[in-house]
C-alpha cells in the first residue's frame, strides 16, 4: 500500500537561522554543491546551522537513474571535472574550520576513471589546507566495480569510505535499475582488505516495500563484508513522480534494527526516521584508529 500522509515523528527543522544562510552564502561564493540541496535533505537546516555540510563534487548531474533521487538527471547538462573545485573546497572547509570533511558526488559513468581522480585531489587539497586532525570521509559511487579505481581513492587515506547500498537487492531493479548489490558488497570488501585500519560505512532506506526479514538479512552482508558503521534512515520520495512511499516505519522497528546491528558488530548504527548518510558524521571520529 502506497502511504500519503506523513506521520507525526517525521518533522525536521527548516533553513532559515543565521548559520544556515551563512553556509548557504559561502557555498554560492565558492561555487560548491551540497548533496543536502541537491537531494533535498529534510535535515539541510539543522546541519547549516550546526556549521556542517556534505560537499558534493563533480557537478549536480548524474548519469544514473534511480528512482529514489532527487538529483538532477538531465545528461546534456554534465561537465568535465572543475579543476578548481578541489581547491575551493578545501579553503572552504578551512574556513568553516571543520573537523570532519564529508565528501559525496554524482555518479559519473561518463567519465574514464567515474571520478575517482577528483575525489583524490580534493583529499590532498584538504590535507594541504586544513587543521591536522582534519578526518575525511568519503562517499564514492559503486565505480562500475572498477577495482583499480577503488584502489586509487583507497591509497589517498580518507578515514573513512562510505559507499551506499541504499536498499534490499530485491528491490534493486526497481530503486537502482543501473546498480548492482553484489557489486556495491565487493566494494565494501575490497576497500577493507586493502586499509584493514580504515573505517567502512554504508547506509540504506526503509520503507520501500521491504520486509523486516530483509533487512536483517542486509545487515548480515554488510557485516560479512566486515562494514563498521551503518546508517538507516526512512526513504521520503522526492516528488510524485519518484519511487513511492510503501511504509512509513515506526520509530520503535528502527530502535530493532539498531539493536539487531549492534548485536551483529557493527560500531554504530544509526537508525531512525530521519537519519541519512551524513547524518552527524562526525561520530565516526571517536573508532578512528590514532597513529
Amino acid at each position: 500500500m502506497i502511504q500519503s500522509r506523513k506521520p507525526a515523528w517525521l518533522t525536521s527543522q527548516k533553513t532559515g537561522g543565521r548559520k544556515a544562510r551563512e553556509i548557504i552564502s559561502y557555498l554560492r561564493r565558492y561555487n560548491l554543491h551540497t548533496v543536502c540541496e541537491s537531494a533535498r535533505c529534510p535535515n539541510r537546516g539543522e546541519c547549516f546551522e550546526r556549521g556542517t555540510a556534505t560537499f558534493m563534487i563533480l557537478g549536480e548531474t548524474c548519469t544514473r537513474n534511480c528512482t529514489f533521487c532527487a538529483v538532477n538527471k538531465d545528461k546534456s547538462l554534465l561537465q568535465p571535472p572543475d579543476p578548481a573545485e578541489p581547491d575551493s573546497l578545501a579553503e572552504l572547509a578551512a574556513l568553516l574550520e571543520l573537523q570532519h570533511v564529508v565528501i559525496t558526488t554524482v555518479t559519473r559513468d561518463d567519465l574514464p576513471d567515474g571520478g575517482a581522480g577528483q575525489f583524490i585531489k580534493v583529499i590532498e587539497a584538504l590535507r594541504r589546507s586544513c587543521r591536522p586532525d582534519v578526518s575525511i570521509e568519503v562517499l564514492i559511487s559503486d565505480l562500475q566495480g572498477d577495482a583499480e579505481q577503488i584502489a586509487r581513492i583507497v591509497r589517498a587515506t580518507p578515514d573513512v569510505l562510505n559507499h551506499n547500498v541504499e536498499t534490499v537487492s530485491r528491490l534493486y531493479p526497481l530503486v537502482r535499475p543501473q546498480a548492482d548489490f553484489r557489486r556495491s558488497l565487493r566494494l565494501l570488501q575490497q576497500a577493507r582488505e586493502l586499509a584493514p585500519d580504515m573505517i567502512t560505512k554504508s547506509g540504506f532506506m526503509v520503507g520501500l516495500g521491504e520486509s523486516r526479514e530483509e533487512v536483517i538479512s542486509l545487515l548480515e552482508d554488510l557485516r560479512a563484508a566486515d562494514v563498521n558503521l551503518v546508517t538507516i534512515g526512512q526513504y521520503l520520495a522526492p516528488s510524485d513522480q519518484h519511487f513511492p512511499v510503501a511504509e512509513y516505519v515506526h520509530p520503535d522497528i528502527f530502535s530493532q534494527y539498531r539493536e539487531a546491528g549492534i548485536k551483529l558488530g557493527f560500531q554504530l548504527v544509526e537508525a531512525a526516521p530521519l537519519v541519512r548518510s551524513s547524518y552527524h558524521a562526525e561520530k565516526a571520529r571517536k573508532f578512528m584508529k590514532k597513529g
